[in-house]
């Protein structure tokens, strides 16, 4: 972690919530970037500058740190707008987390729907709290005369990295929408994802004046170029020191390893909204099962079994009666899982996914190999489990691990990685206390993240409560039946 002692605030945080003391130092340091705060009395004095980038890995908390630099300019009356733009995945974070932490007046939509629904929901954001729209990086390229138009004061790009590369249409829009804005706030685990070249983009959003506005005079700087074609920058080593100086000048860094201070468990709520079409798809299925319940017995069994085709819809998979096969229906949790995946990949952390059904499973082994990711995986039908587990833990190229939540919750350990990714759950609570215990266990040296992939409005919600409670969910479930209620709507 960059400490930056000088930047603990005396400006409180407005956030419902005691920040841990890398995010009161993050808060102070941004604060006195953008002149909320006076110079410190020791140490040396941070560079004035209009966008900061927050360089702190999954679950050290980007998000609340920026809810509170938010609401301090909003409190300054500096700002009376901001666009956050981030993956489309972790929209509803943004509105459940300001809804959670801010301590201050705000109004804030999410911009989804159509491009006329979007731009009616921009154009109606003009009320005097402070007013926040949230958007993914496709649209707000799409997006951009509007955005522009309605002149937010900070824009925060969340995922920073998704802007790397310089001459796409997203990180020209995000360029040219952050030239227009009073502040700008770049979060990620790290500027650097693959290679150092990708700093030049990410701070040409941020403060274009510590790299320039021209790639090619930041290139010919910092890079020789080599191989065949000379089409691979490699970073001069005479030039390495000086451009970490001048990435760090505006930027707070936190590593979980060094964030000593934090919890030893984290849990994360992914929100996932299925396709209308496999909504649609969901609703019939609860009505059905519902109108089953009505013409038998109300048993546990009968209850589960009926749950059990839910949870595989939320999964995005359906199977087919007649001919025996599966059919996909949704790519919902696949893409939000594509979202942590870059994330994890950016920063250079391994990833456990767990998975309770073999379509999932396969599907998500098919997303790595798209990616040209390698990864382990253990389900039933794989024989050489140590020898997946090795390949996990001991060889650095082994990004990920893919497990089946009934066969990889036992006897393995997976400490090579801190954060685990539950894409499904199965219903016991037994399973889901061991498999958790795969990565916190003897020999993890860091805090463990927890990261729930949710369907919105699903049994989704209702699994991973009855299993964060312990509840009996079969009980649960027959009870809320015999009380009058459908027991798998939400």
């Amino acid at each position: 972690m960059t400490t930056h002692e000088e930047s603990r605030p005396s400006l409180p945080m407005p956030v419902k919530a005691t920040p841990y003391r890398h995010q009161q130092e993050a808060f102070g340091f941004v604060c006195r970037a953008f002149g909320l705060l006076p110079e410190p009395e020791a140490g040396p004095p941070v560079l004035k500058s209009s966008g900061c980038a927050l360089l702190m890995e999954m679950g050290t908390g980007k998000t609340i740190t920026s809810i509170a630099i938010t609401g301090a300019l909003a409190e300054a009356g500096r700002i009376g707008r901001v666009l956050i733009v981030a993956p489309l995945s972790i929209l509803g974070v943004w509105e459940a987390e300001f809804a959670r932490f801010a301590d201050f007046p705000y109004f804030l939509a999410v911009l989804s729907g159509t491009g006329a629904k979007k731009l009616d929901t921009l154009r109606h954001m003009t009320g005097a709290a402070l007013q926040v729209a949230v958007v993914n990086y496709e649209s707000a390229w799409r997006m951009e005369k509007d955005l522009l138009a309605w002149r937010p004061g900070l824009i925060i790009a969340d995922e920073g990295h998704k802007i790397k590369t310089h001459n796409i249409a997203a990180s020209k829009a995000m360029h040219r929408l952050g030239r227009a804005a009073s502040y700008r706030l770049l979060l990620t685990g790290t500027v650097i994802t693959n290679k150092a070249i990708d700093v030049f983009s990410q701070y040409k959003f941020t403060n274009p004046a510590i790299f320039g506005q021209s790639f090619y005079a930041f290139r010919s700087r910092y890079f020789d170029m080599v191989g065949y074609g000379n089409h691979t920058p490699v970073l001069k080593k005479s030039m390495e020191a000086e451009l970490v100086e001048k990435m760090h000048a505006i930027a707070y860094r936190a590593t979980k390893a060094e964030c000593l201070d934090l919890p030893e468990t984290t849990d994360i709520l992914r929100q996932v909204d299925l396709e209308p079409a496999a909504l649609r798809i969901y609703k019939g299925l609860v009505k059905e099962s519902y109108a089953e319940l009505s013409g038998g017995e109300v048993t546990a069994p009968n209850i589960l079994t009926r749950l059990l085709r839910l949870s595989q819809l939320t999964g995005g998979f359906i199977g087919n009666d007649e001919t025996a096969s599966v059919e996909q229906v949704s790519a919902a949790k696949l893409s939000a899982l594509e979202d942590i995946l870059d994330g994890a990949v950016a920063e250079g952390k391994k990833l456990v996914i767990i998975a309770r059904f073999l379509p999932e499973i396969r599907a998500i082994c098919k997303l790595l190999e798209k990616r040209s990711l390698r990864y382990s995986c253990i389900t039933g039908e794989v024989k050489n489990r140590e020898e997946q587990v090795e390949q996990f833990q001991n060889e650095p190229e082994v990004m990920a691990f893919v497990g089946q939540i009934a066969t990889a919750g036992l006897g393995i350990t997976l400490t090579a990685a801190s954060t685990m990714v539950f894409y499904s759950l199965d219903y016991s609570m037994s399973n889901f206390e061991q498999t958790k215990a795969r990565i916190h266990r003897v020999g993890q040296r860091m805090p463990c993240t927890y990261l729930y992939l949710v369907a919105r409005g699903t049994v989704d919600e209702k699994v991973l409560l009855a299993l964060k409670n312990k509840a009996d969910l079969a009980k649960t479930l027959v009870d809320d039946y015999r009380s009058g209620k459908n027991p798998f709507a939400a």
